[in-house]
């Protein structure tokens, strides 16, 4: 049986609120145990000065296979995460065709397994093709393996299919992940409606567009007693919203962005289409509201919203470049950078962003060092200083509104199922 020791590591697992020095004993593929004795082993890990953490988590990803494989492929993406530190991650289902059926969701298994690197799990669509009218086979789609339904990339504009949708997957205990944007209210809008678009003289798109979806979907989550998750919050506004839904008891979580956390819209007047986004970088009192909700726990989770397009889509003028931009391989460093090394919040609260929350919003078991589990680690060099370079990336994209940015805190190894799948070189 192949045996690991991870040796003198700063073992930072929220699930079982440890954060201290310690040995991880890794056999068959499995936690075996953490604790100080220094078992034997085959393979021996130096991990002194090293943050040993539960593999992390990424609930928000974009793959774009099948359909658009020049952007990115499962296995890129994959490799992507890996590099980034992440063991697992949660892919979106707007590809082209959308996972709205078993064999689609069973294809993506696939071609993860074909790679052979992170743990990919398909979200499945709420609708059928995402057209936001006939509700997707949730039952079968369950049964074929996602771990939750979503239209990413728009929202479910008909309040009656959201409500069908709630009630369908709160049967499967499976999480409706939601889009919220108002389409009328956003119109033409490229970023955030304000003082900075206004100058900049473009399309803005209002707080209240996301506001009112949330307001709405958290009132259909509360009807319905169905499991919500409302995907990038960016609005001091929506944090109220969930924040006092959560007090009532409404079965609600959210997310938030790396770059929602550490860019606002004055970026914009770089007129540079990596920081076009949606939904759009919001202002500094919304990103100080965002912070806020992490550390009370109204945010649960932190996704990166990995969304790849190619050079050619991306370099051209601000209004007419699509929206998004990649995220897993630059998301520790600039976590580190803008909460830790800051001390807006402690390191275990982010590492439990990353790792047990989306985890329990999924119910996947993963996110944990706990003994028996799948032994999925990630080892990070708190002190390492590095410059984000999209030319380095595992992924097939290069739009990272982090290009250039020095930060402090790399992932340098990460482990899938007891093998080191990336290792910092």
């Amino acid at each position: 049986m192949t045996s690991i020791l991870i040796k003198g590591g700063r073992v930072v697992d929220p699930s079982q609120d440890m954060n201290a020095v310690a040995n991880v004993l890794i056999e068959g593929g499995k936690i075996k145990s953490v604790g100080k004795a220094a078992k034997k082993a085959r393979t021996v890990i130096d991990a002194k000065g090293l943050v040993v953490a539960p593999g992390l988590i990424d609930m928000h990803v974009h793959l774009r296979e099948p359909g658009m494989e020049d952007e990115e492929t499962i296995a890129s993406g994959a490799a992507a995460a890996v590099a980034g530190g992440f063991t697992s991650v949660a892919c979106m289902p707007n590809t082209d065709p959308p996972v709205d059926n078993e064999a689609s969701a069973e294809f993506v298994f696939l071609q993860a397994e074909r790679a052979g690197l992170a743990n990919i799990y398909p979200i499945g669509t709420i609708t059928m093709r995402r057209e936001g009218e006939d509700i997707a086979e949730i039952g079968q789609l369950s049964r074929a393996g996602v771990v939750g339904f979503s239209d990413d990339g728009d929202s479910v504009r008909n309040a009656g299919v959201m409500r069908v949708a709630l009630q369908y997957a709160k049967m499967f205990d499976q999480p409706i992940i939601s889009h919220c944007e108002d389409k009328d209210l956003i119109g033409s809008g490229v970023m955030h409606a304000g003082y900075v678009s206004m100058v900049l003289g473009l399309p803005g798109m209002p707080s209240a567009a996301e506001e009112i979806m949330v307001n709405r979907d958290i009132t259909l989550a509360e009807t319905t007693g169905g499991k919500l998750h409302i995907a990038h919050v960016s609005t001091a506004g929506s944090v109220d919203l969930i924040r006092r839904a959560k007090k009532r008891g409404v079965n609600v979580t959210c997310e938030v962005t790396p770059h929602h956390l550490a860019l606002t819209d004055e970026c914009v007047r770089s007129y540079d289409p990596s920081f076009k986004m949606n939904p759009p970088l919001r202002t500094e009192k919304d990103v100080k509201a965002l912070v806020k909700g992490l550390k009370d726990g109204t945010i649960d989770v932190i996704a990166s919203d990995h969304a790849p397009h190619t050079v050619e889509e991306k370099d051209v003028e601000f209004g007419l470049a699509p929206f998004g931009c990649i995220g897993m391989e630059s998301t520790v460093g600039v976590l580190f950078e803008t909460l830790v090394r800051k001390k807006a919040l402690t390191l275990p609260q982010v590492i439990a962003k990353l790792t047990i929350e989306p985890a329990r919003v999924l119910g996947i078991p993963k996110g944990t060092l706990q003994p028996g589990a799948d032994a999925d680690v990630t080892l990070i060099d708190p002190t390492l200083e590095w410059t984000i370079d999209v030319e380095r990336f595992r992924s097939k994209s290069r739009n990272c509104p982090f290009h250039g940015w020095t930060v402090k805190g790399k992932a340098v190894k990460t482990l899938v199922g007891g093998v080191v799948r990336y290792e910092e070189s």
